[in-house]
């Protein structure tokens, strides 16, 4: 994979989606236009953490190579050299797996 060129500030962690299943549990293949975006990822970058009003930061309870689950409307895609990025706040994470 490419170095990623960006850097979230505070509170925002950069996920990359995992890809969508291809069939369904009991066989059927999919067609692209019936599949989902997936609602997992890997995060690649982390903020600083939130800053806090007292002028300190709470710390991010995410690091990098977590494979998350997120809300379906999370975040911002971008596109970075041909790649599609999640940019979300910490808090669109439901869960960490594993």
């Amino acid at each position: 994979m490419a170095k990623l060129n960006i850097k979230p500030l505070n509170d925002k962690i950069i996920v990359k989606r995992l890809e969508a299943e291809e069939k369904t549990a009991g066989g059927i293949v999919l067609p692209d236009t019936a599949k989902e975006k997936p609602k997992r990822g890997i995060v690649l970058a982390v903020g600083t953490g939130k800053l806090l009003d007292d002028g300190t930061r709470s710390p991010m309870q995410l690091k990098v190579n977590d494979e998350v689950i997120f809300t379906s409307y999370a975040g911002s895609d971008i596109k970075m050299s041909g790649t599609e990025y999640l940019i979300m706040d910490e808090s669109d994470v439901l869960g960490v797996i594993g």
